[in-house]
């Protein structure tokens, strides 16, 4: 098996890393669109099997991935890692599964990968860590999904915990880096209470962070010391500023209710409504674009927001019927809602438009809104959000609370970003 570095060394060495695969990619990364008009992004994973994979050689592998995890023509890294002469020997799935079709929250069954013939692990139901039988027979984990680009989403947890697991049994753990779909630059609402850490959001991170996989495990092995012998390989080509859609790689649903990059573009605010007694539009084909419940008076909300300014998005009435809504909120019930649409996503912050929406709704309802307080605070990382609209606490007086806190979230971040 092979031995991890001795740990002083990798601490030192991480952000020197770090900087040089900055000063590596920079050239190309620093192109404008003038220049590039057909750039197209490179993932971790196609880097890795194609000019890094003698990090792995002589070692057996252990693929954490679902659906996402595939190239720019769709083949799926088990695939590609094997055909590179990678010896992979099991894989790992998340929440959802390996097809990334298992509802929310539902256990997700060991089984075998039809394509692949390898062993698929769950790593959601009832074990979130790879057991230790398993990692007794490996050398490495490799790290290939696609995240969404906010605190509340399982997959960074798998991550997180798989490496402590690595850690544990002094196993290699590579990162195969892709994008955040929501762009690198913006980092909006709150940052995590570690009270209230769950496996919606294990450590003090912002719910839009703009930070992709491979520097949120740089962060998280070192801000929160888990110690892993790490390596992340960044996917080549990408800046900040892009988004999904301009990367020249192909959409992939992420999970069941992420369809599209407009939904993706919500989340960070509207999946705060889960913990009440609203639809997030789960069941329809839009979800996370729209919030309702049958009681709600759209109307009176819409114009009790009309003196907030909440730039990039516009908020219109709507009506839809939830059905095989996973969430279980007015299945077959035509629901009174209000439909949020980005017209500029630069200025828009999710974050900011889901709290004014939170106490608009809270005050036009009254009774017949109520908190789902457990699923609220986990979201939310914290009791005080809940608290505070209860209390009456203004948008402007909720956001200001958060400042201190998300500047220092800021402040780490910046040490560990890859890309300019």
């Amino acid at each position: 098996m092979m031995r991890a570095f001795d740990r002083q060394v990798r601490d030192r060495a991480l952000p020197a890393i770090a900087t040089g695969l900055v000063g590596l990619l920079a050239p190309l990364l620093a192109c404008s669109p003038e220049a590039r008009p057909s750039r197209e992004v490179v993932p971790g994973i196609e880097i890795l099997a194609r000019d890094s994979s003698g990090i792995l050689a002589g070692l057996r592998v252990g693929l954490i991935t679902n659906h996402t995890g595939i190239s720019r023509d769709s083949t799926p890294t088990a695939s590609l890692l094997l055909d590179a002469g990678i010896e992979v020997v099991a894989l790992f799935s998340p929440e959802h599964g390996l097809q990334g079709s298992t509802d929310p929250g539902q256990p997700v069954q060991d089984h075998r990968d039809e394509t692949s013939g390898l062993p698929v692990y769950s790593l959601y139901g009832e074990r979130l860590t790879p057991d230790s039988t398993v990692l007794r027979e490996l050398d490495a984990l490799v790290f290939d999904i696609q995240d969404i680009g906010a605190r509340y989403y399982t997959y960074v947890s798998t991550m997180a915990e798989a490496m402590r697991a690595a850690a544990g049994f002094d196993l290699l753990f590579v990162v195969a880096d892709r994008p955040n779909p929501i762009g690198g630059e913006l980092v909006q609402g709150n940052v995590l209470d570690p009270a209230f850490a769950s496996f919606v959001g294990l450590f003090p991170v912002a719910m839009r962070h703009g930070m992709t996989v491979g520097e949120l495990a740089l962060m998280f092995n070192r801000e929160f010391e888990i110690g892993a012998d790490l390596r992340v390989i960044p996917a080549s080509d990408w800046r900040r500023s892009d988004w999904a859609d301009d990367t020249g790689v192909p959409w992939i649903p992420t999970s069941p209710n992420m369809p599209d990059l407009e939904s993706a573009s919500h989340y960070p605010g509207t999946c705060l409504f889960e913990g009440t007694n609203l639809s997030v539009g789960r069941g329809t084909d839009l979800p996370f674009q729209q919030i309702g419940a049958p009681w709600l008076d759209a109307a009176d909300v819409l114009a009790r927001l009309s003196a907030e300014i909440l730039p990039g998005v516009r908020l219109e009435p709507v009506t839809f019927t939830p059905r095989g809504a996973d969430d279980g909120k007015f299945e077959g019930r035509r629901v009174q809602g209000i439909r949020l649409k980005v017209t500029d996503r630069r200025l828009y912050d999710p974050t900011r438009t889901a709290l004014a929406l939170l106490l608009a709704v809270r005050e036009s309802a009254d009774t017949a809104f109520a908190w789902r307080p457990a699923a609220f605070d986990r979201l939310a990382g914290t009791d005080q959000l809940r608290l505070a609209v209860d209390g009456g606490a203004t948008v402007d007086e909720i956001i200001d609370g958060w400042a201190d806190s998300r500047q220092q979230f800021e402040r780490s971040r910046a040490r560990y970003l890859l890309y300019p």
